[in-house]
């Protein structure tokens, strides 16, 4: 084959839309190699996110998209995985053994961001990623509840703590070193050398994402966070009512003034099914989280419906994508990793660690 026919597979791949992040294949990167060896070709793919789930779909239709050449011989498409740190604010630098870190944030509370946190950890995980989950919400952690965890966590040295895990998760909390009726009633310093402490003093391992559960509000912890923790992207969870959506505004617009990108927005309880008739109705309305998304210019990641079984889930410390892997809520939950982890995986990477340390010194 002439390197025209190799042009003209690569202007076949650039038709191939990637659902998870809206890119084609091309401009997205993911074409490594293209062999040709007469009539057959073999073309290799590297996604920057975990897409376990959707691999073996993406091969199929490529290979079918490939198929439809004229004289084309055999044709094998392989995929893989590559996951990388992603640039953070200019100032700081990425946290050792963790890749990138995901803030998941709300205006306000009551809005389903906890259980929103801790599904998205488990769908990433469940897709093929090593991710860990801090809870930063000082006042109410919420975390160890949903995880089914408790108790201390261990030191090996007397100075850092290993993560709690659970399902695959790495994890720590607040809720871990206090008594779960014990009121946390601190100034905003003391809140934000906690959040500090439970980063940088757990011994996190080789992780590709750690989910951040903030909580609500633009407080103490949302600006330590923007301004001393590396922060790869943001995700703003809301609920279609106008009270909520005002304040998720209040969110994404802290994040943009300290330059930290917003992913993308999740909608929860966006629509109520009932459980004994099946009948849907919008309890707190309609259409508000993809209308903030499309004013505001960000992804739109899902909706999630006002479900019994999502909240249950979460109270008997087996959430929905571990209680329950086929429900169409786990799906929803994977796809919106899914998603979150192609929009962050288009954004610039991280250098720094390529760059050798310059010593200047007297000889």
């Amino acid at each position: 084959m002439a390197s025209l026919e190799k042009a003209a597979l690569e202007d076949l791949l650039q038709t191939f839309i990637d659902p998870n992040n809206g890119v084609d294949l091309v401009s997205a990167k993911s074409v490594k190699a293209i062999a040709i060896d007469g009539n057959n070709v073999s073309v290799k793919l590297e996604l920057g996110y975990p897409a376990k789930s959707y691999l073996p779909v993406l091969k199929a239709e490529v290979e079918d998209l490939l198929k439809t050449l004229p004289s084309i011989g055999n044709v094998s498409v392989e995929v893989s995985v590559k996951i990388v740190s992603h640039a953070v604010q200019q100032t700081l630098k990425p946290l050792p053994n963790v890749k990138n870190i995901i803030a998941v944030a709300s205006g306000k509370g009551g809005v389903g961001k906890s259980t929103t946190a801790v599904n998205l950890a488990l769908a990433l995980t469940a897709e093929g990623a090593n991710v860990g989950i801090l809870d930063a919400d000082i006042y109410g952690p919420s975390i160890p509840m949903m995880l089914g965890l408790s108790g201390f966590p261990e030191s090996k040295d007397q100075k850092t703590m290993m993560p709690k895990i659970a399902y695959g998760v790495q994890t720590n909390s607040i809720g871990y070193l206090v008594e779960a009726d014990q009121a946390m009633i601190w100034r905003g310093p003391m809140v934000t050398n906690a959040l500090q402490q439970l980063l940088k003093d757990t011994n996190w391992d080789d992780l590709d994402y750690l989910i951040i559960d903030l909580p609500p509000g633009t407080g103490d912890i949302q600006l330590t966070l923007s301004q001393q923790i590396p922060v790869s992207g943001a995700i703003i969870v809301t609920t279609p009512q106008d009270i909520a959506l005002i304040d998720a505004q209040r969110g994404l617009a802290m994040f943009e003034k300290v330059n930290v990108p917003v992913l993308g927005l999740v909608e929860n309880m966006s629509i109520h099914i009932c459980s004994n008739c099946g009948h849907e109705e919008a309890i707190f309305g309609e259409g508000g989280g993809k209308l903030m998304a499309e004013r505001n210019r960000i992804e739109f990641l899902g909706s999630l419906p006002l479900d019994i079984n999502i909240r249950q889930f979460a109270d008997s410390g087996k959430p929905t994508v571990i209680a329950d892997p086929d429900s169409r809520a786990a799906q929803i939950y994977k796809q919106i990793a899914r998603k979150t982890a192609a929009i962050l995986a288009l954004k610039a990477k991280d250098f720094t660690t390529k760059f050798p340390k310059i010593v200047v010194q007297n000889t």
